[in-house]
């Protein structure tokens, strides 16, 4: 093949190009965000630190989710009829 076959068409350099600028818009609203959570006080390792417990509450709802989806097909029911059972709230 060609070295020409494994260029991008014009429409998906287009879509590359949006892509990017959407991503950049992102970079850039994040920075700003940091900005402000830096003047409120919050340092860099303070948030890290958040971060990081964030990721590991995220792992273990998961972890908790994926048990109760188990038990609800044991007794032959919705995830969503147990919540009650052990005090959870939909929004949890």
């Amino acid at each position: 093949p060609s070295p020409k076959s494994f260029q991008p068409n014009g429409a998906s350099e287009e879509a590359l190009r949006c892509e990017i600028e959407e991503l950049k818009q992102k970079h850039l609203a994040l920075d700003q965000e940091i900005a402000q959570l830096l003047s409120e006080g919050y340092s860099l390792e303070e948030l890290d630190k958040h971060i990081s417990l964030l990721h590991e509450y995220n792992e273990i709802k998961d972890a908790g989710q994926m048990l109760l989806g188990k038990l609800a097909v044991i007794r032959g029911v919705t995830t969503k009829q147990l919540y009650p059972e052990y005090d959870l709230e939909l929004s949890d």
